[in-house]
């Protein structure tokens, strides 16, 4: 058995220890966000957070995970309670497929985390490894932006206009 908290709870998982975290996320703890598409971490679409970081779930065996911290979509906001990062993709209307998205918004997600003022150049940097042939870059960028605007602290002048 292998220990891994998942989404802030403890979860023991029963396979075996070379499974690729994205098989454990799937099919034993019903997590469906994190999608496989190469299964050679070369297309983002798996894209989970361990420990604050990004991470391709479908090279990464769950054994090296024991006692780590893994936040899946589902960790950051749920349907009826979207977090800003989910709320901002749905306000821009940033997804067409879909597929490729939820890799997309953890790995922005892990960015923003460290840098609440990322710049474009910096998402762009952090989103390379990401593959997405729908045509919605743009509209990603502004939900990012949107999302890093409403998870960034808010100082007393900005609140109050003083």
């Amino acid at each position: 058995m292998t220990t891994l908290i998942v989404n802030g709870e403890s979860r023991s998982i029963a396979a075996s220890p070379d499974t690729p975290l994205l098989y454990v996320l799937r099919d034993e703890l019903g997590l469906y966000a994190a999608k496989f598409g190469c299964g050679l971490g070369q297309c983002g679409a798996c894209t989970v957070i361990v420990d604050g970081k990004a991470v391709f779930s479908c090279v990464t065996p769950a054994m090296v995970l024991e006692g780590r911290t893994v936040t899946t979509l589902e960790g950051i906001g749920s349907r009826d309670a979207p977090g800003p990062m989910q709320r901002a993709f749905i306000a821009e209307q940033a997804a067409q497929c879909g597929y490729c998205i939820p890799g997309m918004m953890m790995r922005a997600q892990a960015l923003l985390n460290r840098d609440p003022h990322a710049t474009d150049e910096s998402i762009r940097a952090e989103l390379q490894p990401h593959l997405c042939r729908c045509g919605t870059h743009m509209r990603i960028l502004r939900a990012i932006r949107r999302a890093a605007e409403e998870m960034r602290p808010k100082t007393v002048e900005a609140r109050t206009g003083r």
